[in-house]
């Protein structure tokens, strides 16, 4: 049995080509169809990834036609666009993956939730199996371990916060700005944090549950915008941050340029992080408006690398470790392993006791 990764970041791929694929409704099913005994796809902002353990060969090509939401990007190198990894190179890939080594935002604790809810979701649906179990607990403990004995994510901040540091280049003071936040799950309250936390007063919500949005409201002391309404309110804001799920953009050229044309000489400035975007990229061709992506992000984030370079070398050593230990792991055909799943030993089976 193999176990392997195949996958695109934000290192090998643009926002436009990461948001043709992801994790959809048949991901899983396509992939054991194909072949794989146990798959997992996971899939956030910055990141697509197959793991998937199978005793048959499955070709990149293959993989990537599981996850698609949409080929209709045009052609693109499939060798430079995803990545490979197998056996102990899979694990070590993951581990630096849920240690935030990976992450645009090195050391960002994010991603490690975003792992474990993939890791549930697919273990739920009977999709995981004692290879990719073993893989991810292993995974959440090496985590864990980095943030407990290293301090790489002293400092470290979320996209949310990271998308409001560019607000905050682009504004300075943020205190007399009017703000929209679209989106309240984990990435619009991390962002609204943020903004409260750089002096905002002024910010509004809009969310398709209102019930969520009036909960995050009382959080950080900002008004419900009702989400029928969230493009009139556009009229009055000076930065729009967007983060909620969704297929096709919401704010587009066609349904934005009256409302663009009535703000005169006020600029607009949207920060979209949501993948796939919430926003056409054509709006950004209105006057007075000035769109940035996921991938705008990146300069900022990189400043706070230099500060982290000496916690990153730490990480790897702790990754090299739990790294061998799956390779004998791996040697050994995990037999023991899948007798730990029968027979399990207290909190092995819950990624909530593993990180």
């Amino acid at each position: 049995m193999k176990v392997f990764c195949v996958g695109l970041s934000h290192n090998t791929a643009d926002v436009e080509t990461r948001e043709c694929f992801g994790r959809t409704l048949e991901a899983e099913r396509l992939l054991r169809e194909n072949g794989c005994a146990e798959a997992l796809v996971f899939d956030t902002c910055n990141r697509v990834e197959v793991y998937a353990a199978t005793e048959r060969e499955l070709s990149t090509g293959e993989v990537a036609r599981c996850v698609a939401r949409k080929l209709d990007h045009g052609v693109f190198d499939e060798a430079s666009t995803f990545y490979r990894y197998e056996n102990a190179d899979c694990a070590q890939h993951l581990f630096r993956v849920a240690s935030g080594l990976d992450s645009m935002v090195v050391g960002e604790t994010e991603v490690l939730g975003q792992a474990k809810k993939a890791y549930e979701a697919a273990r739920e649906s009977g999709a995981v199996g004692p290879y990719l179990h073993r893989l991810f607990q292993r995974a959440f403990r090496v985590a864990k371990q980095v943030r407990t004995n290293t301090d790489i994510t002293r400092g470290a901040v979320s996209v949310g916060s990271v998308a409001v540091e560019l607000a905050v280049k682009i504004f300075g003071d943020l205190s007399k700005c009017k703000v929209l936040l679209l989106g309240a799950g984990e990435a619009g309250e991390r962002t609204a944090k943020a903004l409260v936390s750089r002096g905002v007063c002024d910010l509004q919500l809009s969310n398709r549950s209102g019930e969520r949005a009036h909960l995050l409201a009382n959080m950080v002391n900002a008004e419900v915008v009702p989400f029928d309404d969230w493009i009139g309110h556009c009229l009055l804001v000076d930065i729009l941050i967007t983060s909620t799920a969704t297929e096709k953009p919401l704010l587009t050229r066609d349904n934005f340029e009256a409302i663009a044309a009535q703000r005169h000489t006020r600029p607009l400035f949207i920060i979209d992080i949501a993948v796939p975007r919430n926003v056409d990229p054509a709006v950004n061709i209105l006057e007075g408006v000035y769109l940035y992506d996921v991938d705008s992000l990146q300069s900022v984030a990189q400043q706070a690398l230099a500060m982290r370079r000496q916690q990153i070398a730490a990480a790897e050593e702790i990754i090299a470790e739990h790294v061998a230990g799956f390779r004998e792991m791996l040697a050994r055909g995990l037999e023991r392993s899948a007798q730990s799943l029968i027979h399990p030993s207290v909190g092995d089976t819950s990624c909530s006791g593993a990180a």
